[in-house]
């Protein structure tokens, strides 16, 4: 996420140097411009910024398991707020920041403070907890970290009858310490969920000071490996084009066979910026594709893989298929996939910082996330639109084996799915498996496996529940395309969102084009390592 809020404005005296001026949430701020910019790069920047001022001032400090994600936390003594003070103020005399109260609450919108003014910390001088902010922007400035990507210190309390010190509010850990302690290294990635656990994985962070009763492990925490699918195509294609071509004949609905299903608007370079930015703990990345290959990825990259139908197709014998359906069904053979996957349709984007926590429990149960859209009742009829007759006969599968009628849909947000369930839905649905995956277009008997039907069955066999998370759906054939986007832009307030497209025409893509490609370039201006250097490829 970023908390932008209408930055802009000409860079001041201090570009050359790595400094621009912001106009953010109408208030003039010192920036700090930073290539490559991600949170977590943020969040290891600003823990690496405190600990070494205090390191210097011989500050006693350790980092502590904050609740947010996004923000590292350092504790202090309160015994020691004077040194404390001096050298945060000789670090932001040195790098230009702000600081605000946390406790007591400020009011709304918190003021922030010139960090290194004595009347801020004169004004400061009752707060426990008060976040130090450095404003972070890459070098177009469309991206800006600010308030919400801070530092919080904390000032624990000495409890000299007792000698332990007290936490001014809850943490992850616990809330009282003892006063003695033999300080220890741990790696900054223990302090926050985005970063990955697993050994060896990338991007590693360094090492931090804290105290030995942090760095135990917490049930919560996720250790086993995560991957992402995307399912991908090019539509645009002359060779893919002709084979669908030769393919069509007739088709039920308008929608089985709507080019608008098979544009490409290069979503899938700004989807893979928004899980280098916003999702760093996924492991592998595999695009599923009928032998396309996007000319500007960089297939050298050892955690990204381009895997044809041809590979992962029970039978072969039934391709080229043309059903997102039917493509779907097949997931699951992705050989290396790792047992815990979320699957993507290309125009699926992480909108902020998410942990791997947002799509799965520590103890592998997959989350579901309701929509309010409900199904008629009525059987399959010809009328129905691809989407809901595959959702029928999903609820005819569930009714069969549990008894129970399913009516509500899912939101269309990527899909956290176990490797397992879906073999094991494969296995006990073997007609439908079988007949959706060789259904070259939509068709009336499909069945829809990661959107629907994985769901609902393993919520019936006790490996999934119902979750929430803030998600946006902008469908791109609306008139007021321009002011969806510009709103999405301006706030970043949505995990996910999807920008998806079932109607558009050809004619439409110029105009859409003119409005998508500032607008992906604003939000995901950050190149991710899935990108081959040298300029953008031609999609």
């Amino acid at each position: 996420m970023s908390d932008r809020g209408g930055a802009g404005g000409a860079g001041g005296p201090d570009e050359a140097s790595g400094r621009c001026e912001l106009t953010v949430n109408m208030h003039q701020r010192i920036a700090h411009i930073r290539p490559g910019l991600t949170a977590l790069d943020a969040f290891a920047d600003n823990l690496a910024l405190v600990g070494s001022a205090l390191d210097g001032a011989g500050v006693r400090h350790f980092a502590v398991r904050g609740m947010d994600d996004r923000i590292p936390v350092v504790g202090v003594c309160a015994d020691d707020r004077e040194r404390v003070v001096k050298a945060l103020v000789k670090l932001f005399e040195r790098i230009t920041g702000y600081v605000m109260s946390v406790l007591p609450k400020p009011p709304l919108p918190a003021p922030l403070h010139p960090g290194e003014a004595k009347a801020t910390w004169t004004e400061l001088a009752g707060a426990s907890v008060i976040r130090l902010v450095w404003f972070r922007t890459e070098p177009t400035r469309s991206l800006v970290l600010g308030e919400a990507y801070g530092c919080e210190l904390e000032f624990w309390t000495r409890q000299r009858d007792k000698d332990r010190l007290l936490c001014p509010r809850h943490n992850r850990m616990m809330r009282v310490v003892p006063i003695a302690d033999e300080p220890v290294q741990a790696p900054a990635g223990l302090f926050t969920r985005l970063a990955p656990l697993r050994s060896g994985a990338q991007p590693a962070l360094p090492q931090v000071r804290t105290r030995p009763e942090f760095t135990h492990r917490l049930p919560d925490e996720i250790d086993f490996p995560v991957d992402v699918v995307y399912t991908w195509v090019d539509g645009l294609d002359p060779d893919w084009r002709r084979r669908k071509a030769e393919a069509a004949g007739r088709t039920y609905h308008d929608e089985s066979a709507s080019d608008a299903r098979f544009i490409n608007r290069d979503e899938l370079r700004y989807s893979l910026r928004s899980l280098h930015s916003n999702a760093p703990w996924v492991r592998n990345i595999y695009i599923l594709t009928d032998d396309q290959t996007p000319s500007w990825l960089d297939t050298s990259r050892p955690n990204v893989h381009v895997v044809s139908h041809k590979d992962v197709f029970s039978d072969p014998s039934v391709l080229p298929v043309f059903n997102s359906h039917a493509i779907e069904s097949q997931l699951h053979h992705i050989d290396g996939l790792a047992e815990h996957f979320v699957y993507f349709n290309d125009d699926m984007f992480v909108g902020r910082p998410l942990a791997p926590q947002a799509f799965f429990l520590a103890n592998g149960l997959s989350k579901m996330f309701f929509s309010q859209t409900r199904v008629p009742l009525r059987p399959v009829a010809p009328a129905d639109t691809p989407v809901d007759a595959a959702l029928k006969n999903n609820r005819v599968l569930i009714e069969r084996e549990f008894g129970r009628t399913v009516t509500q849909t899912f939101q269309h947000v990527p899909y956290p799915l176990r490797r397992s369930v879906l073999t094991e839905l494969e296995e006990r649905f073997a007609d439908e498996h079988r007949a959706t995956m060789a259904s070259r277009f939509r068709s009336l008997g499909d069945i829809s496996i990661p959107s629907s039907l994985y769901h609902y069955y393993a919520f019936a066999t006790g490996r999934a529940l119902p979750s929430s998370m803030r998600y946006g759906y902008i469908q791109l054939a609306v008139p007021d395309l321009a002011d969806r986007l510009a709103r999405l832009l301006a706030r970043r307030d949505w995990d996910v969102f999807c920008l998806n497209d079932a109607f558009s025409t050809e004619l439409d893509l110029v105009a859409q084009n003119e409005l998508l490609l500032p607008f992906f370039e604003a939000y995901f201006p950050v190149a991710s390592p899935y990108e081959k250097q040298g300029g953008r490829g031609d999609g």
